[in-house]
């Protein structure tokens, strides 16, 4: 009788074998210095990397530079571009022009002025046929009408500048009012009033202005018409004057 085989073991399963392990990564070459050698492809292929990337670097600012200067110069050349060409002119016709002097003073047209003033006004004037006789004495110009010396009498026109003859000499008082009538005429002043007193402080106690004010008044052309004051604006110590309008209206 055969003998009996002895059972087999099973083997335990073989180990699998451990995974390879991976290479480190190396880091990027650190730029390399002047007169450094080379190590191997990888180095030199960075090598030419960055020195690509620096001269394109070095093009783009190039360029940059360039287009801003054709800009600056395009801006100094625009008037010359536009208008182009241009020829100089071999003779400069300028006009060599004075320098305005100032306005002269009219000084002797002045003195003429005051001098034909005191000749135009008269003491020995008449004046008693132009005054009207009514209330109070007053003037009107021939063509102004009644109406006007009513109307200046009420306060129509307001009182615009006034001349106070008190104190002053016959010839100081008719230079005085001359001046005062031509200096309110030609500031266009329609209303003033002439102050000549009462005569209350004069000798005898009668005004000793009042008769030539009104004479003096009656030979200016620029009185249209004069009436006494109001009470409330000197009475029959004053005037209230009428001059004539500067420009073409009617009282």
């Amino acid at each position: 009788m055969a003998a009996a085989r002895p059972a087999r073991v099973p083997r335990p399963p073989a180990a699998a074998p451990a995974p390879a392990a991976k290479p480190p990564r190396r880091a990027p070459p650190a730029p390399r210095r002047a007169g450094q050698r080379i190590a191997d492809l990888q180095e030199l292929a960075t090598v030419a990397r960055q020195l690509r990337e620096q001269h394109e670097r070095e093009q783009a600012e190039e360029k940059a530079r360039r287009e801003a200067a054709a800009r600056a110069e395009a801006e100094q050349q625009l008037f010359s571009r536009s208008v182009g060409p241009i020829t100089p002119l071999r003779v400069r016709n300028l006009a060599r022009l004075q320098r305005r002097l100032p306005q002269p003073l009219p000084l002797q047209h002045w003195l003429d002025e005051e001098r034909v003033l005191l000749e135009s006004i008269s003491d020995d004037f008449d004046v008693s046929t132009l005054l009207d006789t009514d209330d109070a004495l007053s003037y009107r110009r021939p063509g102004i009408g009644v109406q006007v010396t009513q109307r200046l009498r009420s306060g129509y026109w307001s009182i615009q500048g006034q001349l106070d003859l008190h104190g002053l000499r016959v010839d100081e008082a008719r230079e005085a009012l001359g001046q005062f009538i031509r200096q309110s005429h030609r500031n266009g002043l329609r209303c003033v009033r002439v102050v000549h007193g009462k005569g209350l402080g004069s000798p005898g106690k009668s005004p000793v202005l009042k008769g030539r004010v009104q004479r003096w008044l009656v030979q200016k052309n620029e009185v249209l018409a004069f009436v006494q004051a109001r009470p409330v604006d000197g009475g029959a110590g004053a005037l209230l004057v009428l001059l004539q309008p500067v420009g073409p209206r009617s009282p």
